[in-house]
């Protein structure tokens, strides 16, 4: 039986900021029209779920993202906060981040009216070092909160 590997500080630090790094690109592929980019940022085999449905590899997910991407009427910004990455072994890490989606659709002009966040929610992801380097292995998004509509 052979002993796992130690991670030294360094390699951690390099892995959490990494993964980071993932969650961030995920949101500015989004929120500057490059969504269908998203898919990317996954493992081959990688999944992106919701309570109510789920994209599997990275062709589904481009194609789902793509969809996105494609209304050019709608703005977003995501803001993602409490980045909490957990090194779990030299190729695997698990992470959770709060995010506040704040959307407008048919926007004309620079800016958007704003009503509040859409969603606030949280991200839970499981990464993996691929050949490519560190990618999403999973993602599930869940909503804790959601904008009423009867404002």
């Amino acid at each position: 039986m052979t002993t796992p590997k130690a991670i030294d500080d360094l390699e951690r630090l390099f892995i959490e900021r990494t993964c980071e790094r993932l969650i961030i690109a995920y949101s500015h592929f989004i929120d500057f029209g490059e969504a269908a980019r998203v898919a990317e940022l996954f493992t081959a085999d990688g999944v992106w779920q919701l309570d109510e449905a789920a994209m599997r590899g990275r062709d589904e997910i481009a194609n789902g993202f793509g969809r996105r991407q494609a209304n050019a009427d709608r703005r977003s910004r995501h803001v993602c906060t409490n980045l909490m990455v957990d090194v779990v072994s030299p190729t695997e890490a698990t992470g959770l981040c709060y995010f506040s989606l704040y959307r407008a659709d048919g926007v004309e002009g620079p800016i958007a009216p704003l009503d509040g966040p859409a969603v606030v929610g949280e991200y839970r992801d499981n990464f993996a070092l691929t050949d490519e380097g560190w990618r999403i292995a999973h993602r599930k998004t869940s909503a804790g909160f959601v904008r009423s509509e009867k404002q």
